[in-house]
């Protein structure tokens, strides 16, 4: 059950291009949050209704593999606005609500600064409010909730090899803790109508 009338999205990595997609298409929904997302649709094609948006071209034979063995992703996704991937973007000029995009400035999963960038040049040249991006240099791709350990190397769900992540200990960690409470506070003026929200005392 979703508690209505306001709804949030939050989606971190593929999850957060799945949000994007769910807030461009869904009506109702009232605020987005993205972790280190795409702008484009990626890793497979969505379906919705009678639509399909392909999925973002990839080369794995682009991938590279570190001293240790671990794969590093950042260099086999293709650039959103090249032609050929103009069917894989997201619509989010029929975005309503706010957004809020977190990025990790050592993201080695994907080139989520640029992505970031991509979402607030599209939003504001079709009239939307530009949205609230917050980089955290030093910090990988997932940023997790505070107190979780640093994930800089992790088994991918699709590819089934432990993938480069990036993300320095102390400056992630930090992030991790401030993110959380940017997401809180976010949430709670465009969800609640509050202007601030009382953090934990762990």
């Amino acid at each position: 059950m979703v508690k209505r009338p306001s709804i949030g999205l939050l989606g971190f990595s593929k999850g957060g291009d799945l949000c994007l997609s769910m807030a461009s298409f869904l009506k109702g929904i009232t605020a987005t949050v993205v972790i280190n997302a795409c702008v484009a649709n990626t890793i497979a094609p969505l379906h919705y209704r009678d639509m399909i948006i392909p999925k973002l071209v990839s080369d794995t034979g682009k991938i590279k593999i570190t001293k240790s063995g671990f794969f590093n992703m950042m260099d086999s996704w293709s650039n959103p606005l090249e032609e050929r991937n103009h069917q894989s973007l997201i619509p989010l000029e029929k975005v309503q609500g706010p957004f809020l995009i977190i990025v990790g400035m050592d993201d080695q999963g994907w080139k989520s600064e640029f992505y970031a960038q991509i979402a607030s040049e599209r939003l504001q040249a079709h009239g939307k409010e530009r949205p609230q991006i917050i980089c955290y240099p030093g910090t990988g791709h997932s940023i997790n909730p505070p107190y979780f350990p640093p994930s800089r190397i992790s088994v991918h769900a699709v590819l089934g090899e432990a993938v480069v992540y990036g993300g320095e200990p102390k400056a992630h960690s930090k992030a991790q803790v401030d993110a959380w409470k940017q997401i809180q506070t976010f949430f709670h003026k465009h969800l609640n109508g509050k202007k601030s929200v009382k953090h934990s005392k762990m």
